[in-house]
């Protein structure tokens, strides 16, 4: 199952602070619309019925009913708003196929929300992405659903923390993954996603680079250059759970499965799968190799996801769930962008010095 049945009512607004209603009433988002309906009826089922074609493989018929009424409302209301929402590899089906208008992993969803034209940006994915999606954006809002969906890698470092290492290690380039805050943003030379991260580092031209947060994909980038890194010691609490021992089980009970990991998993991990990369990369060798039966080592509901437009392909299933991206649901999005709550800023002085990392990044032929 992948999800419980949510109540059809949304909890009642709170209040709107004078300097909140003031922004909103400049950005042209005063009126709320009046709430939706969200029971499960003919006229429901009909107006979503394309959109539970696409699922059907991955969400049973008995959570649909439940699902639907947020599915239409949301998409109704995205078009009154004129916004956009940005949905994460990571994020449950009904989600990714159901009301995303852009999917993807870190960097596609960066460089798309720099092309963006809509008024409201959604960000469907945990804080970091949506921080920016706001430092792409400055000028629109940027709302994520739940603000507490963050990050253990972006927990584990904090700007002091890039500045000490600036004076421990002077001259040397830093490199700053993406899941990092904008507050590492702004003391770093450059960001990087996992499908970039050999790139951007060789872009440097030093012998040394310090790269953080993560440890285990700063190893199995060590382990493609000449160049020498110095890590971090972050981790992503998904991908350093699964170990080589789980992996051999699963090719005995599971023969001729193919295993491809996320390169934030641990190296012995990297060394027993047939292909590593990035979360993009891993769609796309499911997408274009279409093999028998594939084990994806990364958080389970992108199997879910691929396994959608792949109905050919037979996943094997380890589940390890982000709970940070599982705050994120159709009702939360509903009220986000019904009352504009949980909206991001940042400090416009901070901004400006961490836009630069990362349009750095974009930028990178």
């Amino acid at each position: 199952m992948h999800g419980t049945a949510h109540t059809n009512a949304l909890p009642t607004p709170a209040p709107i602070p004078a300097g909140a209603l003031a922004s909103r009433l400049a950005g042209g988002h005063s009126r709320t619309p009046a709430m939706p309906s969200l029971a499960w009826t003919p006229e429901v089922e009909r107006a979503t019925a394309r959109l539970y074609d696409k699922v059907k493989s991955v969400v049973p018929s008995v959570e649909w009913p439940f699902h639907a009424p947020y599915v239409k409302a949301i998409n109704e209301l995205k078009r009154e708003r004129n916004a956009v929402i940005l949905a994460h590899n990571y994020q449950t089906p009904e989600i990714y196929h159901c009301v995303a208008d852009v999917v993807g992993d870190s960097l596609q969803l960066a460089r798309l929300a720099a092309k963006s034209s809509a008024d409201i940006i959604v960000q469907a994915g945990v804080h970091f992405m949506a921080e920016t999606s706001k430092l792409l954006n400055p000028e629109k809002t940027v709302l994520i659903p739940d603000s507490r969906a963050g990050c253990s890698l972006a927990a584990s470092i904090t700007g002091a923390d890039v500045r000490l290492l600036r004076k421990r290690y002077p001259g040397v380039p830093v490199v700053a993954y993406v899941n990092t805050s904008a507050e590492v943003k702004a003391e770093v030379d450059i960001c990087c996603t996992s499908s970039n991260a050999l790139k951007v580092v060789e872009s440097l031209g030093s012998d040394r680079v310090i790269f953080l947060p993560d440890r285990y994909l700063a190893q199995n980038v060590a382990a493609h250059t000449q160049v020498k890194i110095i890590a971090w010691h972050g981790a992503c609490e998904v991908h350093e759970r699964f170990t080589a021992t789980e992996l051999e089980r699963y090719r005995a009970d599971e023969p001729g499965v193919e295993i491809i990991a996320h390169p934030e998993c641990p190296p012995e991990v990297i060394d027993i799968a047939d292909f590593s990369g990035s979360t993009a990369a891993m769609v796309d060798y499911v997408k274009t190799r279409k093999p028998r039966r594939v084990l994806l080592v990364t958080e389970c509901s992108m199997a879910d996801n691929v396994a959608a437009e792949t109905p050919e392909v037979e996943f094997v299933r380890p589940c390890n769930l982000c709970p940070h991206m599982k705050r994120i649901t159709l009702p939360k999005i509903l009220d986000s962008l019904l009352y504009l709550r949980e909206e991001v800023t940042v400090d416009p002085a901070l901004a400006e010095r961490a836009r630069r990392s990362v349009q750095r990044m974009i930028d990178l032929p």
